[in-house]
């Protein structure tokens, strides 16, 4: 790419002006920085969080973003903004229960991606975070199904989802109260698991913490953990773990001809 554009500059077909903004890592809107190499370095373009923003500045920097991207994800972004939003840019779509709202180029198809990643949540308080995870997952290009009200308070519900959850390539597990279920589903299953504690429980929960605490101190093998209510977190890393399978299953394809 670079060599093109130097000699699209040296035959006069493009100009330096031109060529500066093609090559520029980043587009400066004063009140934001746009990263614009963040695909070319982590695969996926950058992503907004919405809390802390106006509703400008986010309409401002989603239209950066679509410029030179097939898609846009806010995460974070409530129901009052989000319609502010949607005026400007109405062929975006709003999740109100995982305040996410989103944009996808439909001319571009997403990558085949095999198999499927299992969101799975322990009760109904939690389904905001796990939303969050399996909208991202979503946006990002990967198949999700969604497990939802499975807690250990009821193991048999989990239980009679077992198989759809073992056939997963990676699931993401979102608890709050004492946080019990990632370490339950890592003891099922033969692929990664990723941890989601949430703030929804009583005074000892501490907004979080014994969940936290709990999945970062499970006795399960194959658990990682990410911040409370980060289901944004729980879903990318999902994802990445998925496209990784995929070129993994590619690569032994690859080998056998």
């Amino acid at each position: 790419m670079l060599e093109n554009i130097l000699e699209q500059v040296q035959n006069g077909t493009l100009s330096v002006e031109e060529a500066k903004e093609q090559l520029a890592t980043y587009e400066n809107l004063g009140f934001a920085k746009v990263d614009h190499h963040r695909k070319k370095r982590q695969g996926f373009a950058e992503i907004i969080f919405g809390e802390g923003k106006t509703a400008e500045q986010i309409i401002s920097i989603s239209e950066a973003l679509r410029s030179k991207n097939n898609q846009v994800l806010i995460t974070r972004i409530s129901k009052e903004k989000a319609e502010i939003v949607l005026k400007a840019l109405p062929d975006f779509i709003y999740n109100e229960t995982a305040q996410i709202l989103y944009w996808k180029d439909q001319k571009v198809a997403d990558r085949n991606l095999q198999g499927y990643i299992a969101v799975i949540c322990a009760g109904t308080s939690d389904l905001r975070v796990a939303e969050e995870a399996a909208v991202t997952a979503e946006v990002l290009g990967s198949k999700v199904h969604r497990i939802y009200d499975v807690g250990v308070a009821g193991i048999h519900r989990l239980l009679n989802n077992l198989d759809e959850i073992q056939h997963a390539t990676v699931s993401v597990v979102v608890a709050g109260m004492e946080g019990a279920l990632p370490s339950v589903v890592g003891g099922l299953v033969s692929h990664p698991v990723i941890a989601v504690p949430t703030s929804v429980g009583y005074g000892a929960n501490f907004n979080g913490l014994s969940a936290l605490l709990t999945m970062l101190n499970s006795c399960a093998s194959g658990i990682s953990v990410v911040n409370i209510d980060n289901g944004f977190g729980g879903g990318y890393n999902a994802v990445l773990i998925h496209q990784l399978a995929q070129r993994g299953a590619e690569k032994n394809e690859d080998t056998l001809f």
